[in-house]
């Protein structure tokens, strides 16, 4: 990853000035990066985007951030478009490596297919020149748990209610031509 201008939460990190001893972190969006992520995720408000995170050296020259995200955050209810609030409280661990870095590849097996666990880690982010943006994968994660379908408690949608045979029936194009018999 690489920063960019455009990302509405960001906290940029020199790779350089990572150590071995990994460092604790808080970030906390402000009002203008909260609502810049509703707007970004398509949804009423954002109240509250914390992550306390740590920091530091994975391997030779990759970075691993590890901690947990928080956010309040408001959607419209798909059955009634009321405002529906949520929490989400994840955890987040994601390795950053250089462009053109071993440890970025995807293990294959003998006929050059490549091997993805579900279960398993994350592939590594790459990330090119000497930053890492570490806001915007806390955004990302946020994102990643936004409920698609927000309810309100208690609403389901009507049930749909069914036709009768007889009702349902598609006319036959035929039934016309019964009476044409011929005597």
């Amino acid at each position: 990853m690489k920063p960019q201008d455009s990302a509405p939460f960001s906290y940029p990190v020199r790779v350089g000035h990572i150590s071995h001893n990994p460092v604790e972190v808080r970030l906390e969006a402000n009002e203008a990066e909260r609502v810049a992520l509703a707007a970004l995720w398509d949804i009423v408000s954002v109240e509250g985007l914390s992550a306390e995170l740590q920091i530091g050296r994975w391997k030779k020259d990759g970075v691993r951030v590890k901690g947990h995200v928080r956010a309040r955050l408001t959607q419209s209810c798909v059955v009634t478009l009321e405002p529906v609030e949520s929490e989400i409280d994840e955890p987040i661990e994601v390795i950053f490596v250089p462009e053109g870095s071993k440890l970025a590849r995807i293990a294959a097996n003998d006929s050059a297919e490549m091997i993805l666990d579900p279960d398993g880690p994350d592939a590594p982010e790459v990330f090119s020149g000497d930053t890492i943006d570490v806001g915007e994968s806390v955004a990302e994660h946020v994102a990643l748990a936004i409920d698609p379908y927000p309810r309100k408690p208690g609403t389901a949608f009507a049930p749909h209610i069914e036709g009768t045979p007889e009702t349902d029936a598609k006319p036959n194009p035929f039934a016309a031509l019964k009476d044409w018999k011929k005597d």
